[in-house]
């Protein structure tokens, strides 16, 4: 399966890298234009989205041309592909489109986020660990089919879920539709 990971390069969303990490063979593009990207998804079967996002899109913080890499205009091309989406409220643009594949809802990444969704004051390190343990779990199984990376990693993810409120949070809000 040929996979391919839009990703717009920025800092606050490295910890997402261990997805795809243990893949053996991938595509990746963390900056370009619309029709780059857009050549990208039609040549490959697996689509890995990842960054920061609304129910609108994935953002291109500014690495891709517009405010969107992923967005409405993008749908048609994810037919017969299998498709990950990660970032905050992804969940309502997949609903949106009737689109299928694992997605998250709004996903608290960092300490301002876990305020603004009314989580009990965290420090970063809370954070980082909800950060870390999802992307390194998924990660782990990602290669597999996606009912299966799914399972695996919500299985230890809820795990850490009973002592950290983010990961709590987060572990409410991940979604598999095949």
């Amino acid at each position: 399966m040929k996979t391919l990971i839009i990703h717009p390069d920025d800092r606050s969303t490295d910890f997402l890298r261990a997805i795809y990490a243990p893949l053996k063979e991938y595509t990746l593009t963390t900056m370009g234009t619309r029709k780059e990207v857009n050549e990208l998804i039609k040549s490959h079967d697996r689509i890995i989205m990842c960054g920061h996002g609304t129910p609108w899109g994935l953002l291109s913080v500014g690495k891709f041309e517009g405010s969107y890499i992923i967005d409405y205009n993008t749908v048609p091309l994810f037919e017969d592909r299998e498709c990950v989406f990660i970032w905050c409220n992804a969940d309502r643009f997949v609903n949106t489109y009737s689109l299928k594949g694992l997605y998250s809802g709004m996903f608290v990444s960092e300490v301002g986020e876990a305020i603004m969704m009314g989580l009990p004051r965290v420090p970063q390190n809370t954070v980082d660990e909800s950060n870390d343990t999802f992307a390194k779990l998924l990660g782990e199984g990602i290669d597999k089919d996606l009912y299966h990376a799914y399972h695996k990693m919500m299985e230890s993810y809820e795990k850490l879920a009973e002592k950290n409120p983010v990961a709590k949070y987060n572990s409410e809000r991940l979604y598999l539709v095949l």
